[in-house]
């Protein structure tokens, strides 16, 4: 029993000794790969919103409104799963002051259109049926799964290279990698936004460019020092 306990002792020791060489040995960085990506497809964040003194008729607005846009979205072609609403609100407002209430009726929709070149056309319509307010633009790509897996082959190589030029000074090279893993994925999305609309339907029309989207992916890769 007492030779096991100290051949147990002895396997820890040299199980330490191992892993605390290894680690002295270690080269360790951090490697970054970035894809650029031009979005196909867009999400719009629309709000519907009416305010008024009587809580019935600002609801009977944002319905009325709401249904001529999910009219015209369907007529437009666009799959009703890609019409979703996000909340429906009613709020009651009290002035103190003028000892009055008010009312405001709010609910939020979100459309995406798979086809980018659909955006002009889409918005143009819906502020004609009764959008008011439109609280963001966001761009993706249907393929950013590919292209994150892209950047992240990038990522690894990219340690590589910097474990190698660390080296090479030194004379040394690196050896098998003995741990890899994932640290951040940065896919910022191009955003566009636009306040509450005016009456003017033609003022509130604006073109945007989407331009490219960055895939970022960084890797912690740690190597052997040779």
């Amino acid at each position: 029993m007492i030779k096991k306990i100290f051949y147990l002792i002895a396997i820890l020791i040299a199980s330490g000794s191992m892993a605390q060489e290894s680690s002295s040995n270690l080269v360790n960085v951090i490697g970054e790969g970035t894809v650029n990506v031009v979005p196909d497809k867009v999400i719009i964040k629309s709000r519907v919103e009416h305010e008024g003194e009587s809580a019935a008729a600002v609801k009977k607005q944002n319905d009325e409104a709401v249904n001529a846009i999910i009219k015209f979205l369907k007529e437009s072609g666009i799959p009703e799963k890609h019409i979703n609403t996000d909340y429906i609100r009613l709020n009651k407002s009290y002035n103190y002051n003028e000892k009055t209430s008010s009312f405001s009726a709010n609910q939020a929709i979100s459309i995406t259109l798979e086809d980018i070149e659909d955006y002009e056309m889409i918005m143009s319509g819906l502020l004609e049926v009764g959008l008011n307010r439109i609280d963001g633009v966001e761009f993706k790509s249907s393929e950013a799964e590919k292209f994150e897996s892209k950047a992240r082959k990038e990522a690894v190589l990219d340690a590589k290279r910097i474990a190698e030029e660390l080296v090479a000074p030194l004379g040394q090279q690196i050896g098998k990698a003995i741990f890899i893993s994932e640290g951040t994925v940065n896919n910022p999305q191009p955003m566009y936004r636009m306040a509450m609309m005016g009456d003017s339907v033609e003022s509130s029309r604006e073109s945007i460019a989407p331009g490219e989207m960055e895939i970022t992916v960084r890797v912690n890769v740690g190597f052997l020092l040779e």
